[in-house]
């Protein structure tokens, strides 16, 4: 059993080392951070020159989540074949062309066909990173250096709409090709400097390199005996005898890591375990985004054009207040998450979202209704989208990216964090293609009171189907899901914190 300084998740002292592996691992997501954020911005001025219609914008919006999901996808088996470290790699230069790419384009075929490549590098960047995080962290500490590519994400976003203030007063032609193309830069640089950081040790034991995990696990434990503990644990989830000391050893051949066994034992013939760890890490994904997140950070001028704001300069800065909100509240949740507890942030973050969903539905069904400006509306309206904004990056945002890193078994660790980001990037696509056209079918309001529904159902979800994992080793997972849903998920945290 843990003792009273592990369930607090938060006094042992956090490795350096590990932190900053996970701090260079999650730059990636900074650069699609931007990406997201930026586009908001650059959609106005892209409607101006290429004077394309509004279905054409939501076909730029998420046509990168498509083109992610294909990336998603390849990213499991990437990872597996040359390592976490050098998808990295690969992640940041497809970004970086696509980036190129876009801030060339002379025509709206080639923005798209820039925005495609950038989405492949999206798809294996958000696969990755928490992975590499997860795998290169110890148990005290894994949620918060999981948690670190959202931060990355919502200082890219931020970094986004500040970007499209300052480069917004520049000419229509200039102005939002650098925008698009400046994020070529940090990717170069990502590129080179993450192949200092050491590759994870868990997968080079699946490899067999056992003697190369070592020296990584010692430089990312604080001790000795953690170090010897967490090898321990990594070479019986890979089959090996816990006495081998051999530095190169044969994975044994039960252990078939062939592209076809791996997804039938996460999709075909899973284990129940591993059935409800599926469940659980898609479920998660789908629900991040059916909620109606990137609805609000693409299109929040459009909903704060609804509301009442009517000036483009001030339409943009008020995006800068989404940016800020969610980089404040997803860095709260980062040093939160391993005292409070998945599960207990999921139920209060989609408690809060279905609130603030509600009013906001509310204030822009009398928006709609009005024939007048109404202030008030409009300022509870800008105050419940910043509310949902915090809500959801308090809980619902970081956790998903977390949890689904890190409850699959080793072998399917990567296919199975693949297999989330793939719906996650379906449901960001549908999100992103169709909100302009809900809204014009079920209006602003109906729209967002659709929302609400889908995050009462996601409470449920979480409530009923998923067990609390804090402070599990990443190899007890099995363990954990084996006990069934998420009701008992507060009787699991009762174990030893040793990774």
């Amino acid at each position: 059993m843990v003792d009273a300084e592990s369930i607090a998740g938060g006094k042992k002292k956090l490795n350096k080392y590990a932190c900053a592996c996970a701090i260079v691992g999650s730059l990636i997501s900074i650069i699609f951070g931007y990406d997201t954020g930026v586009m908001s911005g650059a959609m106005i001025f892209i409607k101006d020159e290429f004077t394309v219609k509004e279905t054409q914008l939501e076909v730029l919006a998420g046509i990168l989540n498509l083109c992610a999901l294909v990336g998603s996808l390849c990213a499991g088996r990437t990872s597996d074949y040359i390592g976490r470290r050098y998808t990295i790699v690969l992640a940041s230069i497809i970004f970086m062309l696509g980036s190129i790419i876009m801030g060339y384009s002379p025509n709206y075929g080639v923005l798209i066909a820039g925005r495609c490549t950038a989405g492949i590098g999206v798809g294996f960047a958000l696969m990755i990173a928490p992975v590499y995080a997860a795998e290169i962290s110890a148990a005290h500490s894994r949620g918060l250096l999981s948690s670190l590519p959202e931060i990355g994400i919502s200082v890219g976003v931020l970094l986004g709409y500040v970007s499209n203030n300052l480069f917004g007063n520049l000419s229509l032609r200039l102005g939002w090709r650098l925008m698009l193309g400046v994020a070529a830069v940090p990717s170069l640089f990502l590129a080179i400097g993450i192949l200092k950081m050491p590759e994870s040790p868990r997968w080079l034991v699946m490899q067999g390199r056992v003697g190369d995990a070592k020296k990584i696990l010692d430089k990312v434990c604080d001790d000795a005996a953690e170090s010897e503990q967490r090898l321990k644990d990594i070479k019986t989830a890979a089959g090996i005898d816990e006495s081998c000391t051999a530095d190169v050893v044969k994975i044994p051949k039960q252990k078939d890591t062939t592209a076809a066994s791996i997804w039938g034992d996460l999709l075909f013939r899973p284990t129940p375990a591993v059935r409800r760890m599926v469940i659980a890490g898609v479920g998660l994904h789908f629900f991040e985004h059916v909620t109606g997140v990137e609805g609000v950070i693409l299109y929040g001028p459009s909903i704060f054009k609804k509301a009442g704001v009517t000036s483009r300069k001030k339409l943009l800065e008020a995006t800068i207040g989404i940016g800020i909100v969610k980089l404040t509240f997803i860095t709260i949740s980062t040093f939160i998450i391993d005292r409070v507890g998945r599960r207990r942030l999921l139920l209060f973050s989609i408690a809060g979202m279905v609130a603030s969903l509600a009013g906001l539905g509310t204030c822009l069904t009398v928006v709609e209704r009005s024939d007048r400006r109404l202030v008030w509306a409009l300022v509870l309206s800008l105050i419940f989208v910043y509310s949902y904004i915090m809500f959801f990056n308090i809980g619902l945002c970081p956790v998903c990216w977390v949890y689904s890193a890190e409850i699959f078994p080793n072998r399917l660790r990567a296919a199975g964090a693949s297999l989330g980001v793939a719906v996650n990037r379906v449901m960001n696509a549908t999100v992103s293609m169709t909100f302009l056209s809900m809204a014009r079918a079920m209006t602003f309001g109906g729209t967002f009171y659709f929302f609400m529904g889908m995050a009462v159902v996601a409470w449920l979800f979480v409530f009923f189907l998923l067990p609390e994992t804090r402070g599990r080793r990443l190899e007890e997972m099995e363990e954990v899901f084996s006990k069934g849903g998420g009701r008992g998920g507060g009787k699991v945290e009762m174990v030893t914190m040793t990774n």
